[in-house]
């Protein structure tokens, strides 16, 4: 089997059986179960929800994203061997240990394979929340060119690049478009203050201004227990996009959770300790691809600036990468993973039938 046959590209075409069309991500895909079959699940797996709670199948692809843009490689690669293993095996790793030391839990229910969650339906909370502990990549950018103020926080003078920060920062963003917000542009990824949360609490979907601190609290808690859980492999948490949201307990109250990935290659910036002391950065994310796309094609403002969309879009279906630079980004992300989680991560010959075969037989979700 060929090395562009063990990713999993596309993974929106799966036979899973559902009433509604399958939602596809830049990286993952979400089949809503029929009610029947959710019900079902919950009884005889035992999850810990409201016995009327819908509930998906989420499967990670191996495909990787950067600059809003899809990026393949020579021979057929879609993507990055060992990528979408790599990254819920962080994920696990991670959500396990918030919900150990008591932060929260998250929206994963079980883990039928590497690629596959089977989560509870939450209502998001419509804010990226971000996390700085280093002034580096678009913070950066902005305080070199003379921006001070970030999401409402003011920034000292004279630091330098890629040094850490006074103190943590939260500097969070629109989650989608928003409508209506005074002060807010409606447009994806706009930073936002901490009162325009507080003003417009139900705008980002919060039930109440209290769990504004809460979310906080969550997000500081959960970096801070990554960060010192990286320092011990020498490796440095340098920042990070958690989301949140919320989910109906089995007596049907409302809580707060962690949902989507945390800690990961893809939603976080991670250096290598040592390296930093020596005065290089040496990138353990996603961060270094980006670098490397940049460095790539002669025009970098075509994958920075906004406004040439369209013209990145082409960039990335029109020019297959080379295959040392998608096995590079497979190093990199496998690596971290073993770091982290202690495991071996295991590439499948084929994927999508593990996937297929598990989901039918243990779970009944296939004819």
């Amino acid at each position: 089997m060929s090395l562009a046959e063990q990713i999993l590209a596309v993974n929106d075409d799966l036979p899973i059986r559902t009433d509604v069309a399958v939602h596809s991500g830049k990286v993952r895909s979400v089949y809503w179960l029929t009610a029947a079959d959710s019900r079902r699940l919950i009884l005889d797996k035992g999850y810990d929800v409201a016995p009327d709670t819908p509930l998906a199948i989420m499967v990670i692809s191996d495909r990787i994203s950067a600059f809003d843009c899809i990026w393949h490689g020579e021979g057929g690669m879609k993507g990055v061997p060992g990528k979408g293993a790599a990254l819920n095996a962080i994920s696990n790793h991670w959500f396990k240990l918030f919900k150990e030391q008591g932060l929260a839990d998250s929206h994963i229910l079980d883990i039928p394979h590497p690629f596959v969650w089977i989560v509870q339906k939450a209502k998001p909370v419509m804010i990226e929340a971000i996390c700085r502990q280093y002034i580096t990549g678009s913070m950066w950018r902005s305080y070199e060119k003379g921006e001070r103020e970030f999401c409402g926080i003011k920034l000292p003078d004279g630091l330098a690049k890629d040094s850490k920060l006074p103190a943590l920062l939260q500097t969070p963003s629109t989650k989608g478009i928003l409508h209506d917000i005074p002060g807010v542009p409606a447009a994806d990824d706009v930073n936002i203050t901490r009162k325009n949360i507080v003003d417009n609490f139900a705008a980002f979907n919060f039930k109440s201004v209290a769990d504004i601190a809460l979310y906080e609290k969550l997000l500081t808690e959960g970096f801070d227990l990554i960060s010192a859980a990286l320092a011990k492999l020498d490796q440095i948490f340098v920042d990070t996009k958690f989301e949140f949201g919320y989910v109906k307990d089995s007596q049907g109250k409302d809580k707060l959770i962690y949902m989507d990935e945390v800690g990961t290659p893809d939603s976080s910036r991670i250096w290598d300790g040592e390296q930093y002391r020596a005065g290089k950065i040496v990138e353990n994310s996603k961060e270094g691809f980006r670098q490397l796309l940049l460095k790539h094609f002669p025009d970098p403002d075509v994958l920075l600036n906004k406004d040439r969309m369209s013209e990145r879009e082409a960039l990335a279906r029109d020019n297959a990468l080379p295959v040392e630079v998608l096995m590079a980004v497979s190093e990199t992300y496998i690596a971290i993973a073993e770091k982290i989680t202690g495991n071996k991560i295991k590439l499948s010959l084929n994927p999508k039938q593990e996937v297929i075969d598990i989901l039918r037989a243990e779970y009944q979700l296939i004819d």
